[in-house]
This record gives C-alpha cells, structure tokens and sequence, in this order.
C-alpha cells in the first residue's frame, strides 16, 4: 500500500510539473515585455529555457521592425554587429520540429523560419523569433482566410483579431509558442522606431532574456 501511494504522489508531482506555467522576461531600454511559453508547444518551449539559461540572447538585437506587422530578434550574429551588417541569418546551427496551433493574435511570440520553397516541413529557427504588432482585422479579411488556409476561426478568435488585432496572414504556416501578458504597449514602441535597409533600427535594440 505504502508503495502505491509513493508511486501515486509522485505521478501528482510529475503532472503538476508538466503543467507549471513558464514566463520569460524580455528587457529592452524601451520597456519590458513578460512572456508566457505555451506548454502546447513543448520543443520550442523547451529550446528558448535553454537558450535564455545559456545567456544566449543577452546584448542581441531586434535587428528587422516593421510596423503593424511585427518585431524580430534572435539573430546571434546581431550582437555587436557593425552599422552595415546584413543581419537576419543567424542561428544555433539547428531547427526546431513545427508544432503549429496557435494563432497570431497581438502579442503573438512566433518562430522566425526559413520559406516554404526550402523548407516544406515549416521548422524553426532554433533561436529566431518575432513578436506580432499587427493591425485590427476585419471581418471579411478573416473569411478570406478561412477559405484559403482551411482554418475555421472561432466566435472568440474573430472578437481578438477584430478589437486587439493581429497578423492572420502567418496562421497554420509558423509556430507561434507563447504570448506577451505584459507589456504590449513596448511592441507598439519598438514598431515605431525609425528603419534603414533590411528593416533594421537605425539605433540598436538591445535585448535581454532571463527566466521567470
């Protein structure tokens, strides 16, 4: 008996564990961002706390800004780049398996990748990513994606993407892997500051990454 509730408490322990929420801190000198890591998409989830623990994206930038659309990091070859420097293809010298889902709804954290023409199977960058700004979205243009993408968006999903906003553009095409629940006003700020070539802030945008 005394082995089958050791066994039993510890299978409570471990499903309370898998279950844990994971936030992560994104500091830059315009804000901070808190963000939730969905446990829906575990592979990616798990690569980020590895990499964050790492350090890996202290001091890189979000190198590629484009307003009502989304800002992007995780370039290693970002930190200390020269003014000049064509940034953007950078990695861990891995991808990570797609695990599509979730929408890409204002405050979206989505896995920057390579296109279609090279990469069929949609993985991940393996350290690439992009925080959604979008635009309010209407009601015809979400029917327009429903009938191209196969996707049926719900009641709610419609409600999101009409009052917050969103890019539904990238749906069931890249892994969006948690959400930003604080600090969605720093992704209207980064949007807006001026761009050179490639996109990339005239003034770097540094970034710091640690676990919550």
């Amino acid at each position: 008996m005394k082995k089958i509730l050791f066994l039993f408490s510890i299978s409570i322990l471990l499903t309370t564990c898998q279950k844990k929420e994971q936030h992560v801190l994104i500091e830059t000198e315009m804000g901070n961002m808190k963000v939730l890591l969905y446990n829906s998409t575990p592979k990616h989830r798990d690569n980020v706390i590895k990499l964050v623990e790492e350090g890996f994206y202290d001091g890189l930038l979000f190198h590629r800004v484009i307003q009502n659309f989304m800002i992007q990091g995780g370039d290693p070859d970002s930190r200390n780049a020269s003014p000049q420097q064509m940034l953007g293809q950078g990695g861990p010298g891995y991808t990570i398996d797609a695990e599509i889902g979730a929408l890409h709804f204002k405050g979206a954290l989505s896995a920057a990748r390579l296109p279609d023409a090279v990469n069929p199977e949609k993985n991940s960058s393996g350290s690439q990513f992009f925080i959604v700004q979008g635009y309010k979205v209407q009601e015809q243009e979400l029917d327009r994606w429903e009938n191209e993408k196969g996707i049926k968006y719900t009641p709610e999903q419609r409600k999101i993407y009409r009052e917050v906003g969103g890019y539904p553009f990238l749906d069931n095409d890249y892994t969006v892997f948690g959400e930003v629940v604080e600090g969605l006003d720093v992704i209207d700020k980064i949007a807006a500051v001026p761009v050179g070539a490639a996109d990339r802030p005239v003034n770097d945008l540094k970034m710091k990454i640690s676990l919550l």
